[in-house]
């Protein structure tokens, strides 16, 4: 299986990072529609789309309005958005107003449901996390490998997702701060490096990718990367346009 790191910045873009967008393309699934979303357009395979979203602040939702453009020139079957229903209802009333958006995009605005099945014999949960204004983890399965998605949101080694993660192929997690800032984390409810590598030993995972890092460092390593590995020494940083076969 191959998962596509579209973006990887938490809140705004810089020079090396757009916001969160994760993609399967062989199965036509992304989690999130950040300002990354653009580049699933070079990556569509299928005559399906269906889009998970985490929760419906902007730089997760913002690339909806790319569709228009992500879709031209191909011959879809459907296009769905998936999401708790009152952040899809948010994000049809504010997001495609019609003074700020007003010709909306082709898709169908679909409530998030406990299970969803893939075509492939996969599954998908998702999860509550704690953030301000609500958000959602996503787990898949598939009869052999399994990968979670946890951003927006603050990591503890008690976290209560941990059951829900535990024994995934590949966790993506956010890591927006590194250590030292835990109460800017802690008021933004977001997560430091520690804590995520915690997180995923207490979980047992395989590998661990951190993803949602704050677009002000412009260090090649934000997060402390060799903090975290002394805790969980198959972590990663994720990179914008990074390919990870699990």
């Amino acid at each position: 299986m191959r998962l596509l790191l579209l973006g990887t910045a938490g809140y705004h873009p810089n020079d090396s990072r757009d916001t969160a967008c994760l993609m399967l393309p062989e199965l036509g699934l992304v989690f999130d529609a950040g300002t990354s979303m653009f580049r699933v357009r070079d990556y569509l395979q299928t005559a399906t789309l269906d889009i998970f979203l985490t929760h419906a602040h902007l730089d997760h939702v913002v690339g909806l309005t790319f569709l228009l453009d992500v879709l031209y020139g191909h011959s879809m079957v459907a296009v769905r958005v998936h999401g708790e229903p009152h952040k899809l209802a948010a994000i049809e009333k504010h997001l495609f107003s019609e003074h700020l958006f007003p010709v909306p995009p082709p898709y169908t605005a679909v409530p998030l449901e406990d299970e969803v099945w893939l075509p492939d014999g996969g599954s998908i949960h998702h999860f509550q996390l704690d953030h301000p204004g609500g958000s959602v983890g996503y787990r898949i399965d598939w009869p052999d490998r399994s990968m979670a998605y946890v951003t927006d949101t603050t990591a503890a080694p008690d976290a209560p997702y941990i059951d829900i993660i535990r024994g995934v192929d590949l966790l993506v997690h956010e890591c927006n701060f590194p250590d030292g800032m835990e109460a800017l984390a802690l008021m933004t409810g977001h997560s430091c490096t520690t804590p995520v590598a915690q997180v995923a030993a207490a979980a047992g995972v395989g590998r661990l990718v951190l993803v949602h890092v704050n677009p002000l460092s412009k260090d090649d390593d934000p997060v402390g990367l060799s903090i975290a590995r002394r805790i969980f020494p198959a972590t990663e940083l994720g990179l914008d346009q990074m390919e990870i076969e699990f």
